[in-house]
């Protein structure tokens, strides 16, 4: 199952210019050697991206199932890119990064980064690195939509009280014969209670 991931891999450009650039030279190796381990594990790397203006864009087109970031010293400014690329459709984000300075640990994870890896590029590390980092994301993503739910449900009843206290002022209702108008109507007219009363609101709000 895993194996049908399709992968991006933000890095720097692969092009030494200078072969005297030892720092050039290793940062090639490290994203060749990453690329080379996501193979191997049977990872299906559908494209290699710069961190730049662009990348959004491209990240768009691909709809990826995880992005993978390999950085070293310039980490930050590649996953700002990664993040608000990822800001309206949220995607696992995983960091490979030979920068031994942990302290940014928790600014990574609280941008969206479901895994921070020093030193983790070893073949066999990647398969599970990638697996936990997927796991992570979907238990994440499961406390978002069940946040989002309770924030609904919070703000409906809310709204249902409002509807209802309207009710009782407006027609001299008992707050049991309110619900239940509400309640009918809702049925009547195949709506969410919520959505009548918001309905209701509308239009006490339109009529002064």
């Amino acid at each position: 199952m895993t194996e049908a991931l399709r992968i991006v891999v933000v890095a720097p450009d692969l092009v030494v210019s200078d072969p005297g650039d030892e720092h050039a030279v290793q940062q090639a190796e490290r994203s060749r050697s990453l690329r080379i381990g996501l193979l191997e594990n049977g990872f299906n790397l559908i494209a290699t991206l710069p961190a730049d203006v662009f990348l959004a864009e491209r990240i768009a087109q691909l709809q990826p199932d995880m992005i993978i970031v390999d950085a070293e010293s310039a980490a930050r400014d590649a996953l700002e890119h990664v993040v608000m690329a990822t800001r309206d459709e949220r995607r696992p984000i995983v960091l490979f990064t030979n920068d031994e300075d942990t302290r940014h640990v928790r600014d990574a994870v609280a941008a969206g980064v479901s895994a921070y890896i020093v030193a983790g590029l070893a073949s066999e590390r990647i398969r599970p690195i990638l697996h936990v980092a997927m796991a992570r994301f979907q238990h994440e993503q499961a406390l978002r939509r069940e946040l989002a739910d309770a924030r609904s449900e919070l703000a409906g009843r809310k709204t249902i009280e409002r509807a209802k206290g309207l009710l009782m002022r407006r027609q001299g209702l008992s707050e049991t014969e309110a619900y239940e108008k509400l309640r009918k109507t809702a049925m009547d007219k195949g709506l969410k209670l919520a959505e009548v009363a918001q309905r209701i609101l509308d239009v006490a709000d339109l009529l002064g």
